[in-house]
């Protein structure tokens, strides 16, 4: 009798124990700038105009002070972020022209297929960027859903140096919707991508979903919506920002108000650092060195804020460099998904993320091409640059009124940037840290075996062909 009362008691009591909540998969959100510079956004130093929702995204999530992208231009550092890879790797460089014979290779695995793996929901509002023809499109890489434009939002007839571009299409799906965008389309362009975005959240909010929001600002020619025009008070640049602001506001409150906010991963960063040419409508990566189109810090370093309430640790900051190419494996672990059966140059930064006693950056180092010359390699503190040229200001304003000033050429020597004492890579310490040169001039010779140096004449043993148009 007394065994039996024991019994049915542990019964009892096992069937009151709290069970082991198993949440669903996470839902990821890319929320990608165009041109946005390091010190453009509250949490790292803007100050002329306002970002609250920003700002509560830093104090609520983790931000990363070290953060990059392989490549500071448009398409090769989409792809960077699309493959996790280093776009050389891949066949993507420079920005993709309207027409492109070439695109993103259909052999690559994006993130988007990624997440397909797992039943994920996926959409795309926004700029893409990988080529324009049809086998190139979102549709065909992984994406159920695709509104946006194909490439920059500067290659059309009106722009302010050439004035060879065809008329800009906006795509939904596969097909032109409007096949000539106009100034008053793109002052709409923000607010078409974010109301998307919510009603993509609402729709799929009992599954899972990556929704990746590659904006059109701050890429030249600014636009914004009435809404915002003149708010900022200091100009159409402070005006954009505060806009795309409210844009995160609206995505993160739709996470939110559907209860999603502790199943959701929010990643908001930029493509590369800003075009300071134009001045006056460019962001500042203060207080980093030049901006985009060049491989020192103020035009790959990108501002980076992680959100993901109970998961990662609030109001914290990262100073282990990361990469854009980490966001494929981070997430493929995550999610319990694959990684591609290609090789892949990301690394999984998840203990990074989640703030991890003692967790360190994966990756020995770093490595920044421009096109396919190796121009600079990072490792711990340090940035060893190679001989190499390179656009710059010298430190003349940038223009007005939306047109850019003229770039001088200039040339950088061997030189060893220590980035903690140094971050705005203006003192050269070669010559008192032979041995830290000597490290990192081996690692960069080992790369150079897997993915070449033009500059050197070393091919790209390791690097795969990008898609291609048949003829």
């Amino acid at each position: 009798m007394k065994i039996r009362w024991l019994l049915l008691a542990t019964l009892a009591s096992c069937a009151q124990a709290p069970t082991i909540e198993t949440r669903r998969p996470p839902n990821i959100v890319v929320i990608f700038m165009d041109d946005m510079g390091y010190a453009d956004i509250g949490p790292f130093g803007a100050k002329a105009y306002r970002t609250p929702n920003l700002d509560r995204l830093a104090k609520e999530g983790r931000i990363f002070t070290d953060f990059y992208v392989p490549q500071a231009v448009c398409s090769a550092s989409r792809a960077s972020l699309m493959t996790g890879c280093y776009n050389v790797r891949v066949g993507i460089l420079g920005a993709l022209g309207p027409k492109s014979k070439v695109g993103i290779s259909s052999s690559e695995r994006t993130l988007a297929e990624v997440c397909k793996q797992k039943g994920y929901a996926t959409a795309i509002y926004g700029k893409w960027h990988l080529g324009d023809d049809r086998q190139f499109l979102p549709l065909q890489h992984g994406f159920d859903e695709y509104f946006g434009l194909p490439y920059s939002n500067d290659m059309w007839p009106l722009h302010p140096t050439a004035k060879n571009f065809p008329d800009l299409p906006l795509i939904e799906g596969n097909e032109v919707v409007k096949p000539k965008v106009s100034h008053e389309d793109q002052e709409m362009l923000t607010t078409w991508y974010t109301e998307r975005a919510v009603r993509f959240i609402e729709k799929n909010r009992e599954r899972p979903f990556f929704l990746y929001v590659p904006h059109a600002m701050v890429h030249v020619p600014l636009h914004v919506s009435d809404r915002f025009r003149g708010k900022s008070g200091v100009g159409l640049f402070g005006d954009v920002m505060m806009e795309v602001d409210w844009s995160v506001g609206e995505i993160v409150g739709a996470i939110r108000k559907n209860g999603l906010e502790k199943d959701t991963l929010v990643i908001f960063t930029s493509d590369n650092g800003p075009w300071l040419s134009y001045g006056e409508h460019a962001g500042s990566a203060y207080p980093l060195r030049e901006g985009k189109a060049t491989m020192f810090d103020g035009g790959c370093r990108e501002p980076m804020i992680a959100w993901w309430p109970g998961r990662i640790p609030a109001g914290t900051a990262c100073r282990e460099p990361a990469v854009t190419i980490d966001v494929l494996p981070t997430v493929a672990k995550l999610i319990g998904a694959a990684l591609p059966d290609h090789a892949i140059d990301g690394l999984d930064i998840g203990p990074l993320l989640f703030g991890e006693p003692g967790a360190k950056s994966p990756h020995e180092a770093l490595y920044f091409y421009w096109g396919r010359e190796l121009h600079a390699v990072r490792w711990g503190t340090w940035k060893l640059h190679f001989a190499h040229a390179y656009p710059t200001l010298n430190g003349r304003p940038g223009g007005k009124g939306g047109l850019p000033a003229k770039y001088d050429t200039a040339r950088v020597e061997l030189s060893l940037f220590d980035l903690e004492k140094d971050p705005g890579e203006t003192v050269d310490v070669k010559a008192d840290h032979p041995d830290v040169v000597q490290k990192m001039e081996a690692l960069a010779e080992t790369m150079r075996k897997d993915l070449g140096d033009a500059a050197l004449k070393r091919p790209a043993t390791g690097a795969r062909e990008p898609g291609r148009i048949k003829e």
